[in-house]
């Protein structure tokens, strides 16, 4: 008689961004004037639409100086990178994308999730662009 060996559960990756977090998330390919690269990324749609759809809508963070006067631009604190270590990261309001979180391989930042505050911030911003509610 062969002893049949119960097969092991496969570990996997359950990770799902969630709203309110903080990714990183390439946006190449790019065209003209959109950003390159990859991008701290605040995540703006529910886990569960998330996990359904392998897609993920929020906006874009920068810490380019010339966003400290745009006004739709929210300052959210310091930048987590020790090559940007000092500088503000700004979430980019006027910049909605919705990205394949899963084929660009996104990844949580060592910044987290944003504050409630802040995350409220954000989006009267938003709101005054889009007008939803």
């Amino acid at each position: 008689m062969v002893a049949i060996k119960p097969a092991t559960p496969r570990k996997r990756n359950t990770w799902v961004p969630d709203r309110q977090d903080i990714i990183w998330i390439d946006c190449n390919p790019q065209v003209g004037q959109e950003m390159r690269d990859v991008h701290p990324f605040l995540v703006l749609s529910p886990r569960i639409f998330n996990v359904k759809t392998s897609l993920v809508i929020g906006l874009p963070m920068t810490t380019a100086e010339y966003n400290s006067d745009n006004p739709f631009a929210v300052a959210v604190g310091k930048a987590a990178s020790a090559r940007k270590a000092g500088q503000v990261s700004y979430v980019l309001c006027h910049q909605p994308k919705s990205f394949d979180w899963r084929l660009r391989r996104a990844k949580a930042h060592p910044l987290g999730a944003l504050s409630n505050a802040l995350f409220v911030q954000v989006c009267e911003r938003l709101n005054q662009i889009i007008s939803l509610a």
